[in-house]
């Protein structure tokens, strides 16, 4: 289990929970990595494990972290024409647009369901609309979530804190009140520029160190912990 970072979370602030999907709630970086093994099977023979999946992690994990790089660098240099299709390409790479749609990471839909009774809970994702309220449907989630920031609710996309601050808007909530929770360094950043707090998950293909480097106040392996941390 990830351990508990720096600075720690101030649960007694926490009025509303914001979650990122790819990676958060759907398990599309599996459904990815399954996709990329597929195209690496027919080179197997000149891979060094000769295992297509272990090439096929190995490979994702190289890319994501400088593709997330890539989309905060676009960001702090205003390019808000560029940074929009960046990031939905970015979320396409991940997995997202995979058909069918992937499925939750285990224990997801429980939590989700508990939380809801306590929390009001939200959607910022860089999935366009479509593409968000589909995979809601799919799993029938779409009643419990308030309202869905996606990549063009904002004039700006992740890193930058407006996506998070239109969800506040909505919720009618300060930022401070909100928790932000999300697998890569832009859901932790653009959490923390918002003024809100900030739980990293292991389930996507943000790491650890990079998480922790990025400010998160908590790493949890799963959107499941929540339940025992914030329900207690």
């Amino acid at each position: 289990m990830a351990d508990s970072l720096e600075r720690g979370l101030d649960i007694k602030r926490i009025q509303a929970i914001c979650f990122d999907i790819d990676g958060t709630l759907a398990d599309t970086d599996d459904a990815y990595i399954q996709r990329v093994a597929r195209w690496l099977t027919p080179f197997r023979r000149l891979l060094r494990d000769g295992d297509p999946v272990v090439a096929a992690r190995r490979l994702v994990m190289a890319i994501e972290s400088p593709a997330n790089s890539f989309v905060a660098w676009l960001d702090r240099l205003h390019l808000d024409q560029i940074l929009g299709p960046a990031a939905n390409a970015l979320y396409r790479l991940r997995g997202a647009s995979a058909t069918p749609e992937p499925e939750l990471v285990p224990g997801t839909r429980e939590a989700v369901q508990r939380l809801v009774q306590r929390f009001p809970l939200a959607i910022c994702t860089a999935r366009d609309q479509a593409s968000a309220h589909a995979f809601l449907v799919n799993q029938g989630l779409e009643t419990l979530f308030a309202c869905v920031a996606t990549a063009r609710s904002a004039r700006r996309a992740k890193p930058h804190p407006a996506p998070v601050a239109w969800v506040c808007e909505q919720l009618g909530l300060p930022p401070r009140a909100l928790l932000m929770v999300g697998d890569t360094v832009v859901d932790i950043l653009a959490g923390r520029r918002a003024g809100a707090q900030t739980v990293g998950l292991l389930c996507g293909f943000g790491e650890l160190e990079e998480l922790q480097a990025a400010g998160a106040d908590l790493i949890l392996d799963n959107p499941a912990q929540l339940v025992g941390l914030l329900l207690a």
